[in-house]
């Protein structure tokens, strides 16, 4: 495996509340990446259908216009939409980061699913925790969504938006080696001049920083806002329009010691920001500080994770393994067998939802 590569990040407005369409166009940036040579090409946090701008610009009845077009625009595993993108995927010989709003039964969830060279599926995940208002539109991941998957060209993670600023989130992934990471971000349209958090430099400097703990490159897409959005979603209302301006594309990409690589894109512009990826980098930032290696304090402080894929409805056999364990003679077996099992018996008491 060729360790020096080009990966490219998407920096554009979405078709908002047109999932076909939208689709269309991440084809057409697949295409153009592959033809640049790249390996890998990220797409920000909800491209399709477009991030959900309205949650933060009125009250929960003005947004009810919005509900059912972002419900019904957001994409499902299996569709037409979905094999269209692994399709692209493979004919492109290339690997796809997409973000998405995930529809699933009557629930939408912030997702990002990682397509293959070879149009097979690497990773589907969810976003943990919803943001503020987020809340409102999305349901949670677990666990099972902090992964870090081995590719053709590296050990690729992903995480959406502020994922980043979830301090245990992040060390479950520098745990794991993770060599590229698709960071993504929304726009930063949103509050400008009245939130200084949402806005891009405290958000590129938790995609910069976590280039630096993890390690790692980051590849960091965040989409734009068009006028068109603008007009959708702002109605010729002047408040509105000072909360969710025109642009706010700060697309980045960062390597392992925090330098921004990536070319230079204008924060209205639409387009591909590309850069050369260097695995044989990584070792020399890890030399001097591997937070979840040789940099870690392990007899201090450990992060327990819970891994396991929850359910809002459990069969009773799948309770058939942890009841086994439950219900063997304490007194039975050697010491370290007892240790084991108590220790065992006492975890699934804390993590067991009933």
């Amino acid at each position: 495996m060729s360790e020096v590569f080009k990966v490219a990040a998407v920096q554009a407005a979405p078709s908002f509340l047109n999932l076909d369409e939208g689709v269309t166009r991440a084809v057409a940036f697949i295409e153009e990446a592959a033809s640049n040579g790249c390996k890998l090409v990220v797409f920000p946090e909800t491209w399709l259908p477009g991030y959900p701008n309205h949650i933060w610009l009125g009250p929960v009845a003005w947004q009810m216009q919005i509900v059912g077009r972002y419900f019904e625009n957001s994409i499902e595993v299996g569709s037409d939409q979905d094999k269209t993108l692994a399709e692209a995927a493979k004919r492109n010989n290339i690997q796809v980061s997409i973000g998405i709003s995930e529809r699933d039964g009557g629930s939408l969830y912030i997702a990002q699913w990682h397509y293959g060279e070879d149009g097979e599926i690497i990773n589907r995940r969810r976003k943990l925790k919803p943001t503020h208002v987020e809340r409102t539109v999305f349901g949670e991941g677990d666990g099972s969504d902090l992964v870090v998957k081995e590719t053709s060209i590296g050990r690729v993670g992903q995480l959406s938006c502020w994922e980043h600023l979830q301090p245990l989130s992040k060390y479950a992934m520098y745990a794991q080696n993770e060599q590229i990471h698709c960071g993504v971000w929304p726009n930063f349209s949103l509050y400008r001049g009245m939130a200084y958090a949402l806005g891009d430099v405290v958000n590129n400097a938790a995609s910069m920083i976590y280039a630096v703990e993890g390690g790692c490159y980051v590849i960091a897409p965040c989409a734009t806002v068009s006028t068109a959005q603008q007009d959708m979603l702002c109605q010729g209302d002047p408040e509105k329009e000072a909360m969710c301006q025109v642009g706010g594309g700060f697309t980045k990409i960062y390597a392992p010691d925090g330098q921004s690589i990536g070319s230079d894109i204008g924060e209205k512009e639409e387009g591909l920001v590309f850069a050369d990826i260097d695995l044989s980098m990584i070792p020399y930032s890890k030399a001097v500080a591997d937070p979840a290696g040789h940099y870690a304090k392990k007899d201090a402080t450990r992060l327990l994770i819970n891994r396991d894929k929850q359910h809002a409805v459990v069969e009773s056999s799948d309770l058939s393994a942890q009841e086994a364990i439950m219900q063997v003679d304490p007194d039975q077996g050697s010491d370290n067998e007892k240790k084991e099992r108590s220790e065992g018996q006492t975890l699934i008491k804390k993590l067991r939802p009933w």
